[in-house]
């Protein structure tokens, strides 16, 4: 069974600084019907005005996973951690105890557009730990390359949760497949489009929740780039 979350059904919210779709309820909106999908919480897609982005905030006993499309994400926390991630970048933020931290666009030219993902840890109360890995684009062209799980293999980031996280990069005909484990079920997001997903049309900002099926399989119909979510 294949459910699309079709990109203008998101929630939005326009900042005059920041752009920002929601794929679930997150801040000031809320949908009853769209809460996360399993244990994972937020998708959020945010453009961000060149100099601008978020103050210093604090976050609890979440795994917060950052994924730069365009621009330059400048991260700084309560520890003294500075660093600034670019695309093929992915930032592993367990917040656990508490940590407080400000994403900025670096630039002071360009827009920042980058996915902000929420996924729940598997249990409270962990040690606030950060993580950055780049994934070049040969590692994510025309194949899902995992880039966050639950063991950190194959030198994906280590998310404290059953979660497999994988990226592609697809050209024009690429077609991709993802086996399912029993028990288990998928969303995929369209960073970029469009693709077909198990036959169903999907395009830039669209979303899709797989379940009760034994493979994800993703045609790229022009250049694209999907995440793809294996979840319990």
């Amino acid at each position: 069974m294949l459910r699309v979350r079709f990109a203008e059904q998101r929630g939005h919210e326009n900042r005059g600084w920041l752009d920002s779709f929601h794929t679930f309820s997150f801040a000031d909106y809320y949908d009853p019907e769209h809460m996360g999908f399993g244990p994972l919480r937020v998708i959020n897609e945010d453009r961000v005005q060149p100099g601008k982005g978020f103050g210093t905030h604090g976050h609890s006993d979440m795994e917060i996973v950052s994924y730069v499309l365009h621009g330059e994400l400048e991260h700084r926390d309560s520890t003294g951690r500075e660093s600034v991630l670019r695309p093929g970048w992915v930032q592993r933020m367990s917040a656990g105890t508490g940590v407080k931290h400000s994403e900025l666009n670096h630039s002071s030219e360009e827009p920042l557009h980058f996915l902000q993902i929420w996924i729940l840890p598997e249990k409270e109360g962990l040690e606030p730990s950060y993580e950055e890995k780049r994934f070049t684009e040969d590692e994510r062209r025309g194949r899902l390359r995992l880039i966050g799980s639950r063991d950190g293999r194959d030198g994906s980031v280590t998310i404290h949760q059953d979660v497999d996280l994988y990226a592609g990069l697809l050209a024009d005909g690429d077609d991709v497949t993802h086996r399912l484990r029993p028990g288990r079920r998928a969303w995929v997001q369209v960073a970029r489009g469009p693709v077909r997903v198990n036959g169903e049309h999907l395009d830039t900002g669209d979303g899709a929740a797989i379940e009760d099926e034994t493979e994800v399989r993703i045609q790229s119909l022009s250049e694209a780039e999907v995440l793809l979510f294996d979840l319990p």
